[in-house]
């Protein structure tokens, strides 16, 4: 299934453990797509193993790349994130350009696209890595997501909320201004109200931590996502 099409995904963390049996509940939930990615001890033997754990089930998979060192073929698709809030040029363009000089030669450029990243919660290990150390304001937001869709023409803008549940009418807001480009929301989803709340405005919901906490609520959200009609 193309990721535009995408209504609901889960983010497993290949630096988390889960049962064979959690990860079966998972993959056959009747979610769009799972996207590995996390931002401690990501290494390429925890991701080439949740890789071949994950490949036992039809649903599609993506890297979502946090260090070069962990990239490997196998995944349907690449989800490269430059954080357009960062005060680290390495999470702008630097890491994307290692990325790049190491494996340029080889890439699938069908498989690989960029996200435009906004971390909306200074308090989480995402914002300690990159440098974002205060939160945008709703214009400050609306004027990233406008870069990312005109300015450098993103296929993705991603609202990370990272722990916390974001505020559906910032959300909103980006939704309604984005015209080609998809908008995904992750963070802080604990039900399969939050799920719903979310749904109406982003195109994708990201489900995350909740998988290691709750997994029949994260399970809940599935269905919740697929019902709600998407506003935008």
């Amino acid at each position: 299934m193309d990721y535009r099409t995408w209504r609901h995904a889960f983010k497993l963390d290949p630096a988390k453990s889960v049962t064979d049996e959690q990860l079966e509940r998972i993959a056959e939930s009747g979610t769009d797509g799972l996207i590995v990615g996390g931002t401690d001890h990501v290494t390429l033997e925890n991701v080439l193993d949740l890789l071949a754990r994950i490949r036992r089930y039809s649903v599609p998979v993506a890297l979502e790349v946090s260090t070069v060192d962990s990239v490997t073929p196998g995944f349907d698709y690449y989800f490269i994130p430059t954080v357009l809030n960062s005060t680290k040029a390495e999470w702008i363009n630097g890491i994307h350009h290692a990325a790049l000089r190491e494996y340029g030669h080889m890439m699938n450029w069908d498989e690989i696209l960029t996200e435009g990243y906004c971390i909306m919660n200074p308090e989480c290990k995402a914002a300690e890595l990159t440098g974002v150390s205060a939160i945008p304001d709703e214009d400050d937001v609306i004027a990233y997501a406008r870069m990312a869709e005109h300015l450098f023409h993103m296929p993705v803008f991603y609202l990370e909320y990272s722990g916390t549940f974001g505020d559906p009418d910032v959300v909103r807001s980006v939704s309604r201004i984005l015209e080609s480009t998809k908008l995904f929301y992750g963070g802080g989803i604990k039900n399969a109200g939050q799920a719903r709340q979310m749904a109406a405005y982003a195109h994708t919901v990201i489900v995350g931590n909740v998988l290691y906490e709750n997994l029949d609520a994260a399970l809940e959200t599935v269905e919740a996502v697929k019902k709600t009609p998407h506003e935008g």
